[in-house]
């Protein structure tokens, strides 16, 4: 055994056989790194460096929602794309190649520009952050699809879909879709059932007889369905690698109808067995069944109809780039940071109101009695984070009404919310929420609640005002914002120690009392 590892060394044909394997190792490497070209390296980091500087505003928004647990849901499907992008960019082989030069592609340098122009237009005029991610999202990748194949980058399109819905539109959905949705609904299933004769039921009733057995917040139950539906298509899609071609549009088309033809089913059978029946209890224990059963149902049906066109072409074949219609790497990578520097100069976001001096102190009528009952110091900081200028909640007594409320002042939507969300999160069932009109000009929102299980339930009013306007629908409160010159507002939420009726005189008065104090603190 030595003496054959001792010739296994020094045989004058293998030794020099070993010495060549390694000399030619090692100048491959040299060579491929000494091919490597290096300028372009530093352009492209270059390019980098200013693009997430030209976007540094969108990840301080984005560290909130990595953080805040009531974006729980929204950080789940990010771990759930983000493991799929991996493992998909694993089967694909794809490797970076930091020396790559940009090559001039239309649609992409117009995404690159269109999206950071329309960016600059909403930080400056609309201040809304979900948009403001989404362009970054889409400009981003159409600064990757300068590096990219004109095939990887189209196929990859589904991707960049499912990083822009993983942002949390919830609360968007639900202001402007939610609550119509759920008004449609509501109606489709009262005539549905007047239809067979059961004419006892009304609208209201379905609500809330619906917000008093159903999660809303369940991803395959209500407006969130869509949401979750949507992820589902694009992942479906990227995963069976189907273009985003017309007959892709037509699933679309037909797979949210169908979305909410499956919710609508649920809300009917919920109603019939637990309001029409009385089965309460029964209806409770199918709202979840029902929601994941109509969810999987029109899941599979848009996966057999992505499935449907194997017939199809599928691999879409690289564009052939003429040379009259690319620049020159050098010169076009010259241009980004040339375009990126000016949008850079270019940002000024909508000016932040800044408190100066005392705020104005919030001054009661004298039959209403007040204390003060300070918040805690992250609730408050929490509100001042997203804009609010003024944080101020108290306990009150007029007569037999007693409660507390919170007045929160902000010349940004951001900083004021839909209070029904609050309740919910201090363990209170969302019972009925109304609008009810104390006087004409004079709109406000009337929400009963309950203790799950308990009685007496509870009441809470709050609406939106302004030194001209009064208003109890949140949507309304966020398109005030698109002024060009905006006015600070107030929300005013009151969370009552019992069941009130709010077409009692006294609560009335309280009412009218808080208003005129609104406006008085506004002047």
């Amino acid at each position: 055994m030595l003496h054959g590892r001792y010739t296994a060394v020094t045989h004058p044909r293998i030794f020099p056989a070993t010495m060549d394997t390694m000399t030619n190792l090692v100048s491959s490497l040299s060579v491929q790194a000494r091919t490597w070209r290096w300028p372009q390296v530093g352009l492209n980091l270059l390019i980098l460096t200013l693009w997430l500087w030209l976007y540094l505003p969108i990840f301080s928004y984005l560290h909130i929602i990595f953080r805040r647990e009531d974006f729980r849901l929204n950080q789940i499907v990010l771990v759930a794309v983000l493991a799929l992008i991996g493992l998909q960019m694993r089967r694909g082989d794809v490797r970076p190649q930091p020396d790559a030069a940009p090559v001039f592609r239309r649609l992409p340098l117009v995404l690159v520009l269109g999206g950071s122009v329309a960016y600059l237009l909403v930080e400056r005029f609309l201040d809304v952050n979900t948009v403001a991610a989404s362009l970054f999202a889409f400009a981003s990748y159409g600064l990757l699809g300068l590096w990219l194949s004109p095939e990887r980058w189209r196929k990859g399109l589904p991707v960049v879909l499912l990083l822009i819905g993983v942002l949390p539109f919830g609360e968007h959905l639900q202001t402007f879709v939610g609550y119509p949705m759920r008004i449609l609904t509501a109606e489709l299933v009262r005539q549905g059932l007047t239809a067979v004769g059961v004419h006892s039921i009304g609208v209201d009733t379905i609500l809330i007889f619906e917000n008093g057995v159903s999660q809303v917040d369940l991803p395959c139950s209500g407006v969130k369905s869509l949401w979750t539906g949507m992820l589902f298509l694009l992942a479906a899609t990227w995963v069976e690698a189907r273009p985003l071609n017309r007959r892709w549009f037509l699933v679309l088309l037909l797979f949210i109808p169908l979305l909410f033809i499956a919710n609508f089913a649920r809300v009917a059978i919920l109603v019939l067995v637990g309001q029409v029946m009385g089965w309460t209890l029964l209806a409770e224990m199918l709202h979840v069944p029902l929601g994941v059963l109509g969810f999987v149902v029109v899941c599979g049906t848009a996966v057999l109809l992505l499935r449907s066109g194997d017939g199809e072409i599928q691999r879409l074949p690289d564009l052939p780039i003429s040379p009259s219609s690319r620049w020159p790497s050098p010169h076009l990578s010259f241009f980004l940071i040339a375009a990126i520097l000016i949008m850079i100069l270019l940002y000024a976001p909508r000016p932040q109101t800044s408190v100066t001096g005392m705020p104005p102190t919030w001054e009661f009528p004298a039959a209403l009695h007040v204390e003060p009952l300070p918040l805690k110091p992250e609730e408050t900081e929490w509100l001042l984070i997203d804009g609010a200028s003024g944080v101020e909640r108290f306990s009150f007594q007029r007569g037999d009404i007693s409660g507390n409320m919170i007045l929160i002042t902000s010349k940004t939507w951001r900083a004021h919310h839909r209070p029904e969300r609050c309740f919910e999160v201090y363990g209170l069932t969302l019972e009925s929420s109304l609008p009810h009109l104390v006087s004409a000009d004079f709109p406000l929102r009337f929400v009963t609640l309950g203790a799950e299980k308990q009685r007496p339930l509870y009441a809470a009013t709050y609406w939106f005002q302004s030194a001209n306007r009064t208003t109890d629908d949140y949507g309304a409160r966020i398109w005030a914002d698109l002024a060009l010159e905006r006015e600070p507002w107030v929300l005013v939420s009151i969370l009552f120690d019992g069941p009130i009726n709010p077409q009692d005189d006294d609560a009335r008065q309280l009412y009218l009392a808080l208003h005129e104090a609104v406006n008085n603190y506004l002047k």
